[in-house]
């Protein structure tokens, strides 16, 4: 039966920016971080501990680090996710603890094979601070991290506080709901593709859902979260920092939700050029539609490390529909196949896209030849369930 907590909101009422409608949604909007004054004094007397990356910044710029530093707080370990404290680091990279080099605070590593908070992590620590930018996707693992951090919160009797940011794919959901079976560190909670839900709201009904592992839930007064104000769902945002190395710009971050299901075949999506995630190409030029481009001989240019590859651009002709679809990987699917490629030269990896898609029935279905506007009418009736559960915890409007 679903459990409903009291959860206490930290709701700032004062917009901080003197700014016009248009400006409110941009990159210039205030954050839950910039809302010192709302939780300053929850942070009052406790050891804190931050879990941060490069896109944890105020309005004006300066980190979350730095403003707590300055503002005395208790500051006593950082959190790194993946990609690293700084951004340093690429997809699927370790990362390693250590000593922040600018703050000589320990940095404790939550990826790679240590991915939760133990119980010796925390033990200088009362609340823990989340604050990163999220893309609104569900293998986007920043949503990993802090549903693990809630989870070792609530077994080890800390505190949570969510520092909301705006969701730049936030006005719509869309994709399958991830099937138990194919749970993993890029899709935990029962949720679809493209949630439609800040940090914030996901944090809620993860606890209000009781989604943490083992029935754990952080007790009224224990999960806080400070909203961003005047925000609505609809509100386009632009984001100040590229929330990971390989989304640079905000057409790459509307385009992730389609093109990350390349990930699991042998076709690129842009690693190791200047445009991750708005372009498709394969090193064979009968597949070329509008651009052919080079990939760096590097190590995190995979899957086509160093090959001339023919294909298309996002920038020469955006799609049509640049909401998430099943559409170009159907699309390319097909292509490869008709040129004589075998399905295993396609997707090398049918269960890493299971775990990216949440089912491995989107690319059985595709094997069958179905249309993607047929395959994705099946996901309707749970985007509407999804839809009505979303109510319980949306803070902001549509």
């Amino acid at each position: 039966m679903k459990v409903l907590l009291s959860i206490l909101l930290i709701v700032s009422t004062i917009f901080t920016l003197g700014c016009d409608e248009e400006e409110s949604t941009t990159s210039s909007i205030a954050v839950g971080a910039d809302q010192l004054e709302e939780y300053l004094p929850y942070l009052e007397g406790k050891r804190v501990g931050l879990v941060v990356n490069p896109t944890s910044r105020l309005n004006t710029g300066v980190h979350l680090i730095d403003a707590m530093i300055e503002e005395q707080v208790n500051v006593t370990t950082l959190f790194a996710p993946e990609h690293g404290l700084r951004g340093e680091q690429d997809a699927g990279e370790e990362v390693e603890d250590g000593i922040d080099p600018e703050t000589g605070l320990p940095v404790i590593s939550l990826y790679g094979d240590h991915k939760k908070p133990t119980e010796e992590d925390l033990q200088n620590v009362d609340v823990l601070v989340f604050d990163m930018q999220d893309v609104g996707v569900r293998f986007y693992t920043y949503i990993s991290t802090m549903q693990l951090v809630m989870e070792a919160a609530a077994e080890y009797g800390r505190q949570v506080v969510i520092l909301d940011r705006p969701n730049p794919n936030g006005s719509y959901i869309a994709g399958p709901i991830m099937e138990p079976e194919h749970v993993s560190f890029v899709g935990m909670a029962p949720i679809p593709v493209v949630h439609g839900l800040t940090i914030a709201e996901l944090a809620l009904m993860i606890n209000g859902e009781l989604w943490l592992s083992n029935g754990v839930f952080l007790d009224e007064g224990d999960l806080k979260v400070v909203k961003v104000p005047e925000y609505s769902h609809s509100d386009s945002y632009s984001l100040p920092v590229a929330p990971s190395p390989n989304l640079q710009t905000d057409e790459s971050v509307i385009h992730y939700p389609s093109l990350g299901l390349f990930e699991s075949t042998t076709i690129s999506v842009g690693r190791g050029t200047n445009t991750p995630f708005e372009v498709i190409g394969y090193p064979d030029e009968n597949l070329k539609i509008n651009h052919e481009f080079q990939i760096a001989d590097d190590s995190s240019a995979w899957p086509q490390q160093g090959q001339y590859v023919y294909g298309e651009s996002y920038r020469i002709a955006p799609p049509e529909n640049t909401k998430f679809s099943i559409e170009a990987f159907s699309r390319w699917y097909w292509a490869m196949r008709d040129l004589g490629y075998q399905d295993s030269e396609i997707v090398d990896r049918p269960e890493w896209l299971a775990q990216l898609i949440g089912t491995t029935e989107v690319l059985n279905q595709i094997r069958q030849g179905k249309p993607y506007q047929e395959i994705e009418a099946t996901w309707e009736p749970e985007l509407e369930a999804f839809s009505t559960l979303r109510e319980t915890y949306r803070l902001y409007p549509d």
